[in-house]
């Protein structure tokens, strides 16, 4: 993979037909990487999962559900596109994705069925799918094309899964490009729609938690910043603080928009990150 300097990372909300998508135009045009975002509106589902619910792991009807990621990746226009999508465990672990062959999909699917938070992808043709509702979302994009798709509760960030796959994506550069690959710094960060400070208090031991590994700024009261503990953590691993870009959107405000745990007591659909990089 070649590798290209990558444009500052820029979010922006976008119509893609019924679906309000927040992505990054200017990275696809110069990479081909899409990263996106999903809100709740321009599904299928019903009820408490109205209406683009792209979890399956909630008590949604599957085929609404298959329905909706086929309506999100046609409105990507990326149809037909093989998603892998973990079984997420609020955990540390992370899946590579290095070839679209039937059989390296089908291992790959395999392993992300055990259980992990994180897809790292080499492949171009293959698309990232990662399930939210108040967690954070965190893409990362390396100039060689490779990309990382995070899932990151306060376990997760508590125990810096963001940085393991901004770690893993380097890893891999310097496997391919040797000294000369692009370090950390050069990668983009995204960080989705998720719930804010002002909405996620916490228990004692959280708060306490979060203040003595991330500073006292990252908790105020019994409420804990997931974003500014993203940021401290990237940044002291190496990302440049220009490239990490926040959508700065709160679930738990918005719940007409976006799916939140909080606010529906627990019964909601999830919205999603997904990333792929096309091919040729």
């Amino acid at each position: 993979m070649t590798a290209i300097e990558l444009p500052l990372p820029r979010l922006s909300l976008e119509a893609r037909g019924a679906l309000p998508i927040v992505t990054d135009d200017a990275l696809a045009r110069h990479t081909g990487v899409r990263v996106a975002f999903t809100g709740r509106p321009g599904g299928v589902s019903e009820g408490a999962y109205a209406s683009l619910n792209l979890g399956s792991h909630v008590d949604d009807d599957p085929a609404a559900v298959a329905e909706n990621r086929r309506l999100l990746m046609a409105a990507l226009g990326a149809p037909g596109m093989p998603l892998v999508v973990p079984n997420q465990v609020h955990g540390t672990r992370l899946v590579d994705v290095e070839s679209a062959d039937a059989a390296a999909l089908a291992e790959a699917r395999a392993l992300a069925a055990e259980g992990a938070d994180g897809l790292v992808v080499s492949a171009p043709g293959v698309a990232a799918l990662l399930c939210f509702a108040d967690c954070v979302p965190v893409i990362i994009v390396s100039p060689t094309g490779r990309f990382a798709v995070v899932h990151a509760g306060w376990r997760g960030v508590e125990a810096s899964i963001a940085p393991k796959a901004l770690a893993a994506l380097a890893r891999l550069d310097r496997r391919e490009g040797g000294p000369a690959a692009p370090g950390p710094g050069a990668c983009n960060v995204y960080l989705g729609p998720h719930i804010r400070r002002e909405c996620f208090e916490c228990g004692d031991d959280v708060v306490a938690l979060f203040a003595g590994r991330f500073g006292k700024g990252v908790a105020q009261g019994r409420c804990v910043d997931l974003a500014a503990a993203l940021r401290a953590d990237l940044e002291a691993a190496g990302a440049s603080p220009e490239r990490i870009a926040d959508a700065g959107v709160c679930t738990r405000c918005h719940p007409d928009e976006y799916f939140s745990y909080r606010a529906s007591g627990g019964v909601c659909g999830r919205h999603g990150a997904v990333a792929f990089r096309e091919e040729g």
